[in-house]
């Protein structure tokens, strides 16, 4: 299962992958927001983190107008380790490399092609795991830990 959310700036992007997941048999959650009216981004990146953060889905998906504004409000959330990417190298090695479980897209810089290619090695690429990379990870956590 994967977590949706977007603000008003990535609802049409966040439209098209649906649609994709749809194709493709991949079930989804959907946060909102349901227009392309004027939102907060912060509202939505909460909700679908939470899921996440909870176990009812294993990944998510964000959007916004750049990507940058709703992936900065989901690492604020302890647990969340989001990437704003907009192309193929950062989506698979911040899965692989980083364990990232929150891909964020922007809706006004990544057409709806380029899109599909990036939810999908996204959400197909496999953690490495290693010494160094769980080193990494556990470092990210104790800042988490000391900016409380």
């Amino acid at each position: 299962m994967i977590a949706l959310g977007c603000d008003h700036g990535g609802f049409l992007l966040k439209q098209e992958i649906k649609a994709y997941l749809e194709e493709q048999g991949i079930p989804y959650l959907d946060f909102g927001t349901d227009s392309c009216d004027s939102c907060d981004y912060p509202d939505f990146a909460k909700a679908a983190c939470a899921a996440v953060l909870d176990g009812s889905c294993e990944k998510a998906l964000l959007f916004c107008g750049t990507g940058v504004g709703i992936s900065m409000a989901a690492n604020k959330i302890k647990g969340i380790r989001a990437a704003c990417c907009s192309d193929y190298f950062s989506a698979k090695y911040t899965r692989l490399h980083n364990n990232a479980n929150v891909l964020c897209l922007g809706g006004r810089v990544v057409g709806p092609g380029l899109a599909r290619e990036l939810v999908d090695v996204f959400l197909h690429t496999a953690y490495e795991g290693g010494e160094r990379h769980e080193r990494r990870l556990k470092k990210i956590e104790a800042l988490e830990n000391e900016n409380k």
